[in-house]
């Protein structure tokens, strides 16, 4: 859901996760002049055809074949886990972002999914307070970003499994200590 928390708790899982690095479907957005205009002049940037997903998939693939040199620094690990003192081999990238799990190319590649999800009041109350470029316009919330976020989210529900659902209107320290500790239980996994 948007501003759910999803960079939030992305920054905060690298800087105590080991060998941690994040790639966010924010940064694959097509220019304005490329995004679609519905007939209420409503810019759609809440749609799969806002971004370019195959420019991400190949930034995530590309991620895999060679982590190593992706720019994580091993040496500033913030984590005080012993028994994750020795997981220098393992590498972990978060991909955060708001349509991750309706694009099929990106489906076989989680190991774990997480969805944030907020209740429209709160969640249109969190969208007023930010400012994006282009800026929303009136009614933009409820005539785009709600509806499609519906719509995504029961695609989702229809097709996708083995998702962690997470409440955002939980606090911060909350969703991180829950995230981190099944990271951590899945890195123990990795480990046995």
């Amino acid at each position: 859901v948007t501003n759910g928390g999803k960079t939030t708790l992305a920054e905060k899982l690298k800087k105590m996760l080991p060998n941690c690095d994040i790639i966010s479907q924010d940064d694959f957005f097509k220019p304005e002049s490329e995004v679609e205009t519905d007939e209420r002049g409503f810019k759609l940037y809440d749609v799969l055809d806002a971004l370019y997903m195959d420019e991400m998939v190949k930034s995530i693939c590309n991620w895999m074949k060679n982590p190593a040199s992706s720019g994580v620094v091993t040496e500033e690990l913030q984590n005080t886990c012993e028994n994750l003192k020795n997981t220098d081999d393992v590498f972990i990238l978060i991909v955060e972002g708001f349509l991750l799990y309706n694009y099929e190319p990106l489906n076989e590649l989680w190991n774990r999914r997480y969805f944030l999800t907020l209740p429209y009041e709160e969640c249109k109350r969190r969208r007023s307070t930010r400012v994006y470029q282009p800026a929303d316009t009136p009614g933009y919330f409820d005539g785009h970003v709600w509806p499609m976020y519906l719509k995504y989210k029961n695609e989702l529900e229809e097709n996708a499994s083995n998702i962690v659902y997470l409440d955002g209107t939980k606090s911060q320290e909350e969703l991180l200590s829950c995230v981190y500790s099944d990271i951590i239980q899945e890195l123990k996994k990795l480990r046995e």
